[in-house]
């Protein structure tokens, strides 16, 4: 993936003016309002929010332990349990938006072609991300028999915020890209 601020998932604050077309049209605070926004909108939204709230629990869960507020037997089950969740539904979704969603919404307006490809590229970088969230969480768990677990927590905490921002990055883009392209034009996804 490139460096290039515009476009890279590391880098960017935000979709480019080029694709914004849509979203300043229909900013955020007027879609649940719209006559096009249907319940799979939400379905689709609600579950950007899960992700974002599973990751927050993570992340307090490492803090707590870190802190010595949450004993390491909790840690390991929980971590195991909501990063194996999380992982596993993120890869799920991608799939779903690569395959179906995001083939019939680019069709459906020239202008923001590259925006599609600025998700793909996203996704794929997401990938290496999802890779490495997994490689620190079983490195966390497998340091919890050590002498000091805090070590490879700590890690596991900071891979944790950066994949925090990469996610967060691409899914506010996401749905300022797809969002308004569902309400402006209404198709047939379902």
């Amino acid at each position: 993936m490139s460096d290039n601020p515009e476009i890279s998932l590391t880098h960017r604050a935000g979709l480019p003016d080029a694709l914004r077309v849509l979203v300043d049209e229909l900013p955020r605070g007027t879609w649940e309002a719209h006559p096009n926004f249907s319940p799979l909108t939400r379905f689709w939204l609600d579950r950007h929010l899960m992700f974002r709230e599973v990751l927050g629990r993570l992340r307090q869960g490492a803090e707590a332990l870190l802190q010595g507020d949450l004993d390491p037997q909790r840690f390991g089950r929980e971590t195991s349990r909501y990063g194996g969740f999380l992982l596993q539904e993120l890869h799920g979704h991608h799939g779903i938006e690569d395959h179906h969603y995001f083939p019939v919404l680019q069709a459906l307006d020239g202008r923001l072609e590259r925006g599609f490809d600025l998700l793909d590229a996203d996704h794929h970088a997401l990938d290496a991300q999802m890779a490495a969230l997994a490689e620190a969480a079983n490195g966390a768990l497998t340091g919890l028999a050590g002498a000091d677990p805090r070590t490879a927590v700590g890690q596991h905490l900071e891979v944790l915020g950066g994949f925090h921002r990469f996610l967060d990055r691409h899914l506010e883009d996401e749905e300022d890209l797809v969002v308004p392209l569902i309400l402006r034009y209404a198709p047939e996804i379902g």
